[in-house]
């Protein structure tokens, strides 16, 4: 099976970015390398290793990317997208063991110090690196946002951070050769701590993309506003979606209709919807279906009664799929929690209790759903 135009062009990009990055960091890094031995700077030295760290995560990229597009088997139905935020975390270990290994050497240098030396030709390639740094990370970084690419946001977002650390090292020869201070050690140890707490930021990013963060609230939004649209949906609930890879993900949402509608019309309904998210964002979902009744004015003043009570208390954020039975007596809907409610089942005892006590003779069912997505 030939792979979609759009994850082929999404592929192309990557690569293209990542090679890009690979041949600028090794030139910067071997132009620093150079500089750095001549006027015996460390902050110059640590910059150069930094780019090659950063060739390195852009090697890395290109290597889980690949393993990322691999097709779905048996024992991993949903492929192994997923892959590439492991590679966003190995590239955040790279950069992690670059700062470190930059800490210790530049805190020896500010035990042991030496002179360092510059020339007009040294500080021109160090300007340049900047400028190069600055373009090249803007770059990827766009990149990255534009093909949903986790390792490239990771390393677009690094290279920005080497054109502060190149402005150090150039600010540390310019202070050296104007004042006749040397705090190559110093400046050395700034530049360690800015690349440790990058490495850090970006780490924690990939974990969130790991564990599963919350939908974005855009994004979110845009979804069911899509799903509301169809003229039968009275309402959107309870959207739930997984991320297995930057271009895949499966999901779940509830929707309303009228009571009245048969099995065929609901089968068109959601079976439109679902094609419609699929070819639109990509995403598989399943839909759950609520029934909704407000046959009589009896039914009608129930719900107004349960929904302002419900909404009143603390810690709950929506009342749905409201049901009422009138024939069998019996009330059933959904209650949208707060994180902060610890305690549920209590909360329900609550609620059950109340209304049971308003409508007597009535059963009540009642479903806590987490809040998922806003």
């Amino acid at each position: 099976m030939n792979k979609p135009k759009k994850q082929i062009r999404r592929e192309e990009q990557i690569i293209k970015t990542s090679i890009i990055g690979i041949i600028a960091n090794i030139i910067l890094s071997a132009f620093k390398l150079v500089i750095g031995l001549l006027s015996s700077s460390i902050a110059i030295m640590l910059d150069a290793l930094n780019n090659l760290s950063d060739a390195l995560s852009s090697i890395v990229t290109i290597v889980g990317m690949k393993l990322a597009l691999r097709p779905a088997d048996k024992g991993h139905p949903y492929g192994h997208g997923r892959i590439e935020y492991l590679t966003g975390m190995i590239i955040s270990f790279i950069v992690l063991f670059a700062g470190l290994t930059a800490l210790k050497e530049s805190i020896n240098k500010i035990i042991h110090p030496t002179k360092a030396t510059y020339t007009t030709v040294m500080l021109l390639i160090i300007i340049v690196a900047i400028v190069v740094k600055i373009i090249l990370g803007k770059y990827t970084k766009t990149t990255g946002e534009r093909v949903h690419s986790t390792s490239l946001i990771a390393s677009g977002t690094d290279a920005l951070f080497d054109s502060i650390v190149s402005s150090s090292t150039l600010l540390s020869a310019l202070i050296s050769i104007i004042f006749k201070v040397n705090l190559d050690g110093i400046i050395g140890s700034i530049i360690a701590v800015i690349i440790v707490k990058a490495g850090i930021q970006m780490l924690l990013n990939t974990l969130n993309d790991i564990l599963g963060a919350r939908i974005d609230k855009e994004y979110s939004q845009m979804i069911k506003e899509e799903i509301r649209a169809d003229e039968n949906v009275l309402g959107v609930y309870d959207l739930s979606l997984h991320n297995y890879g930057p271009e895949h993900m499966v999901g779940s949402v509830h929707i309303a209709v009228k009571e009245d509608l048969k099995a065929k019309d609901i089968f068109a309904i959601t079976r439109a919807l679902t094609t419609k998210m699929y070819l639109k964002y990509g995403v598989t979902l399943t839909f759950g279906i609520y029934a909704i009744n407000d046959r009589n004015s009896d039914i009608l003043e129930m719900k107004q009664k349960i929904s302002n009570y419900v909404i009143s208390i603390f810690g709950i954020i929506q009342i749905h799929a409201l049901y009422i039975n009138i024939e069998k007596k019996e009330i059933d809907f959904d209650i949208v929690v707060d994180f902060e409610v610890k305690n549920i089942k209590l909360l329900k005892e609550k609620l059950i209790n109340h209304i049971k006590n308003e409508f007597e003779g009535y059963s009540v069912s009642i479903m806590a759903d987490t809040d998922m997505s806003d």
